[in-house]
């Protein structure tokens, strides 16, 4: 009997050790684990960071260009209206040339299409900016 009772006092022995034992490999393994989707946040955070650089640069870029589209199309239509002017001062009757509607309407067209560009570019920032947030 007391060789029984010993047998058994070495078994629970050893599953109290395996016990011991077993969380410290798991809180290993945890770390290791936490490590990795830590080291993993961070190249998604540089990377969203570098996305959200490079799109606030071409906003600004964007955001130039569009200034300076818009003011050549008011200087373009200053110009239109004192040539129309001048031309309602020979003749009342004459209609503002085709070519300078064309212009007009082209670079009324560039303007408009370079502000739903920047629109687009300012919701994808936006949306990048929520996900960099949400990671």
């Amino acid at each position: 009997e007391v060789q029984k009772l010993n047998q058994q006092l070495e078994k629970k022995n050893e599953e109290i050790q395996q016990i011991i034992n077993q969380p410290s490999y798991e809180k290993e393994r945890e770390i290791l684990r936490l490590q990795k989707s830590l080291a993993e946040r961070e190249k998604a955070q540089a990377t969203s960071d570098v996305l959200c650089r490079s799109l606030t640069d071409e906003t600004h870029q964007l955001q130039r260009k569009l200034a300076s589209t818009a003011e050549m199309c008011q200087h373009l239509a200053k110009c239109l209206e004192e040539k129309q002017r001048k031309e309602k001062g020979n003749s009342n009757d004459q209609m503002p040339t085709e070519r300078s509607d064309q212009v007009f309407l082209l670079l009324l067209y560039n303007e408009t299409s370079l502000q739903a560009l920047i629109c687009n570019l300012q919701e994808e920032n936006r949306m990048l900016k929520q996900k960099v947030a949400h990671v």
